[in-house]
């Protein structure tokens, strides 16, 4: 099938030579990678992409719109007015949409600075894949009204992908689908899926959770979407077309021209149907997926290229070395102490710099951050290793570390990637977080404690922690019945608890409170002593309470 390029550029334009025209200006307009990179580059990227276990792409070639953006610029010319529908339809993007792109994009601002991810590549993918979530048709949390998904995947015109989620995404038991506004298929959602919104779970159909997941996607490899081919080869990624990429990267462009929110549930949709992509021919992939796009097209006849030139193979020592191979050195760049509780974020974050001979920054090498030890800290997305290029001043900063459950020390390593130097070590500590604290104990009743000789009492000792004036759930407690108000020795005498044999014990330890801050203690008996006794209960933090037990004989 081939593309309805053009539907929408202008009202009654429907020729093939609009479409030319439309083409043309974009890349007239030097839209990244519309004309300049030869095909051979396009499907060029960083390493360690598409992610491990998948093998086909994130919407598994799964058809989109190709509507292109209008020729003007979406930013409103003063005094003019807007084409009717030209504002809303084209730059406008819902508002929930646009925050969840902008959000997405400053998450991976944080934990993958070497990304330079812009939110308006997610608005060009969610264009093209769902009409920007079916012009913004979602509820307040980001959800979709109504399931997005895309066809059967049966091999009947489309990839074959068998069910790998039980339908638990799509609906679907047979077959698999590309499903929510970012449209990933189901294997690629088990891996990547991401809970953006804090809502506990990992919903495909959630904007928040969909544009996260689709820029860690983008990201993956150690990607630079600063760099030509890496944005090429995260696109492509996407679905593996070269309509696509031109597409997509049109959209981008326009998008960096300018934008503007509108209310939710009022864009405009796509008005092309579908287009299904036809990829290049080539090898099928393990499970049925849809074929790589195939080998590189040739240079056209009477082109050849120079003698001489990085890449010839007939001249290999000649080839330029790449940024990594010019690194003489790796140092560290004034990384902090990585200290951190369990399940927190590490405050500092890994820095290293690379350097040439001449003692020169190296910029675009690509340095992996490694976790090596026994810990279940990671990395964003729950990885142990992660690759970064280095900027313009050879530096390379690592993605915040997130502690695990488990406290201890790990090392983390920095390493240039093919290269046997010296690796830059760093020691990480987790620590456990102290244990829950009270500061005061109170009963929560006033009742006398009291009991005949060799009986039990009728009452329960019942008690509330607070930590400054607030519950104070799980603190440790222990009840011990004293021999004096000055005196914390265990009594040999007079009121005691029952061990699981039903033996006497006057001390009972490791007591939590509930998640209210409340302890009710074990049932209390007599022996044949009588008179006042009392109760002294310690907890974690300081706080400590004596209660009074009375053992009386009953009146005559």
């Amino acid at each position: 099938m081939s593309a309805f390029f053009g539907s929408r550029l202008r009202r009654g334009a429907g020729t093939a030579a609009v479409a030319a025209v439309v083409v043309a200006a974009l890349s007239a307009s030097q839209a990244p990678g519309l004309s300049s990179a030869p095909e051979r580059d396009r499907h060029a990227g960083a390493e360690d992409t598409p992610p491990p276990g998948e093998d086909t792409s994130v919407s598994g070639n799964s058809p989109y719109y190709t509507d292109l953006p209008p020729l003007e610029s979406p930013a409103p010319v003063p005094g003019a007015k807007d084409p009717e529908g030209s504002r809303p339809t084209e730059s406008g993007i819902p508002a929930s949409v646009l925050d969840a792109y902008k959000k997405a994009e400053s998450a991976l601002a944080r934990s993958r600075p070497g990304c330079n991810l812009p939110w308006q590549l997610l608005a060009a993918i969610g264009k093209v894949e769902s009409g920007q979530a079916r012009g913004g048709r979602v509820d307040a949390a980001g959800t979709t009204l109504t399931p997005i998904l895309g066809p059967v995947l049966d091999g009947n015109g489309f990839a074959r992908i068998t069910d790998t989620d039980g339908g638990l995404y799509d609906g679907d038991t047979v077959h698999d689908r590309a499903v929510g506004p970012m449209q990933f298929i189901p294997s690629t959602w088990e891996n990547w899926g991401a809970d953006a919104n804090g809502d506990g779970r990992k919903d495909p159909n959630n904007i928040y959770d969909a544009a996260l997941a689709a820029g860690s996607y983008l990201c993956a490899g150690g990607r630079d979407l600063a760099d030509e081919k890496d944005l090429h080869a995260a696109i492509l990624g996407y679905n593996r077309s070269e309509e696509y990429l031109r597409t997509v990267l049109s959209w981008l462009e326009f998008y960096r021209k300018g934008t503007h929110e509108i209310p939710d549930g009022t864009g405009g949709l796509p008005s092309t149907p579908p287009h299904t992509p036809k990829p290049k021919p080539g090898p099928s992939k393990p499970g049925g997926s849809t074929p790589d796009p195939g080998p590189s097209k040739p240079d056209k006849p009477g082109k050849p290229e120079e003698p001489g030139k990085p890449g010839d193979p007939e001249e290999p020592g000649e080839e330029t070395p790449t940024p990594s191979e010019n690194v003489f050195h790796l140092e560290d760049a004034g990384t902090g102490t990585l200290t951190s509780a369990t399940g927190e974020l590490f405050a500092e974050q890994v820095t290293v710099r690379a350097e040439g001979k001449n003692g020169k920054p190296i910029a675009k090498a690509k340095i992996r951050f490694e976790i090596i030890g026994d810990t279940d800290s990671r990395f964003p997305d729950g990885l142990k290793r992660v690759t970064v290029p280095t900027g313009a001043d050879g530096k390379a900063l690592a993605p915040a570390l997130r502690a695990g459950k488990k406290d201890g020390t790990f090392t983390v390593r920095a390493t240039v990637e093919g290269r046997d130097l010296a690796p830059v070590d760093h020691t990480a500590t987790v620590t456990a977080p102290p244990p829950p604290a009270a500061d005061a104990l109170v009963r929560t009743d006033d009742a006398p404690l009291t009991c005949a000789p060799n009986a039990a009492f009728a009452q329960r000792v019942k008690l509330k922690a607070t930590l400054k004036g607030a519950a104070a759930p799980g603190v440790a407690t222990t009840a011990t019945l004293i021999k004096a108000e000055n005196d914390p020795k265990e009594n040999d005498k007079g009121p005691f608890f029952k061990d699981a044999d039903g033996k006497p014990v006057r001390t009972l330890k490791n007591l939590k409170t509930d998640d209210k801050g409340l302890l009710t203690l074990d049932p209390l008996y007599s022996d044949q002593s009588t008179g006042d006794f009392l109760l002294r209960l310690t907890t974690e933090g300081g706080a400590t309470l004596t209660v009074k037990l009375t053992v009386q004989a009953p009146a005559a």
